[in-house]
Order: structure tokens, then sequence, then C-alpha cells
């Protein structure tokens, strides 16, 4: 699978195309449409699935350098705003102030990021390391591990700084009931 076999897969869930186009309309700084909802809906393309099955929400990164939780709760709402009456929820992180809050809600360290991508590598999964943005009349695709693990139907860790293989185990389980298809590594893999 190549850059563009994804995005055409990926956009065949007409509520990716609507969060990236809002995105794009609100310029919101280094906003991506990230994860889970883009590989599950590529899934469930290849395994004739409906577009939107098993997909719980859809992640939204972006950074600003306010960091206040003032400034982050405005975008939610300001999404929720525009989307919830589309039936999409959607659930975005200011990437910049992560580091604030995980380690205490978590019990794990994270390391002060200066972009979303570098949010994106942080994910428990190679697989889902994947976001899609807006540019003009085109799309930007961040997938710094490719597409063959998507392609193939494969989760595989991703070790790092707030790895946690409970949390890996327990999402990989739930896909696992969901996509039977999937080949789910161990969490030492």
């Amino acid at each position: 699978m190549n850059k563009d076999q994804f995005l055409t897969a990926a956009l065949r869930n007409p509520t990716n195309e609507i969060i990236t186009e809002e995105l794009h309309r609100l310029a919101l700084p280094d906003a991506w449409l990230v994860s889970g909802c883009l590989v599950q809906t590529v899934w469930n393309v290849l395994t004739s699935r409906a577009v939107d099955y098993g997909i719980n929400d859809y992640d939204v990164f972006y950074f600003d350098l306010d960091t206040s939780w003032e400034a982050e709760d405005k975008v939610i709402r300001q999404l929720t705003d525009r989307l919830a009456p589309r039936g999409i929820a959607v659930e975005a992180r200011n990437q910049a102030r992560v580091h604030l809050w995980y380690p205490e809600k978590h019990g794990l360290p994270y390391p002060e990021l200066h972009c979303s991508t570098q949010g994106i590598d942080r994910f428990l999964t190679r697989n889902t390391q994947i976001g899609i943005r807006r540019v003009r009349d085109a799309y930007e695709v961040y997938a710094p591990n490719g597409y063959d693990d998507v392609a193939a139907l494969i989760v595989r860790p991703n070790p790092g700084p707030n790895f946690s293989a409970a949390n890996y185990e327990a999402k990989a389980r739930r896909w696992k009931a969901l996509w039977p298809e999937i080949t789910v590594l161990p969490a030492d893999a």
C-alpha cells in the first residue's frame, strides 16, 4: 500500500474528509486528523465492513503555544459545536500541553513536544502512527512507518517513553474483538 492507496481508503469514510475540511477552514496551528479513525477505516475497507465500523471517536492533534486549559477548551468547544450536529465525536488535544497532564493521568513520563507529529510518533502502536491534513487542494500525510502494517492488518507495539504494555494489550484486545483478521504482535516484540 502506498500513500495514495491509503488516502483513497481512509477518505472512503466521509467523516474523515469532513473533519479534515473543517480543520483546514479553522486553520488551527499544525492540525492533523490522526490514528485509529484512519487506520480502522482502512481495515474496514480491506475487510468489507462499513467504513465507520468500530470507530469510537476521531482524534485531532494541533500545536498551539498557548498551553492554558482555557485555550484548549475553546478549541474543543469550537470543534464540538461544528461537528456534533453531524453526529461526529471528536477528541482534540493541543500537543503543546500534553506533558502537563499526561504523567499524572497515566503514571508515565511524557517529554515535552515541539510539534504535532512528535505526538503521532508516541502512539502505542506503529500501525497507527499516521496523520492526515488538508493543504490547499491536496492532503499531506505523515506516516513515519509507512503503510505496510496497515495493509497487512498487523498491530505492532511502539516502545517509547510513554509506552505501557498493559495499555497496548488492552487496545489490541479491543481491536482483535472487532477485527479478528488482524495480527497482534506481543508488547515485547
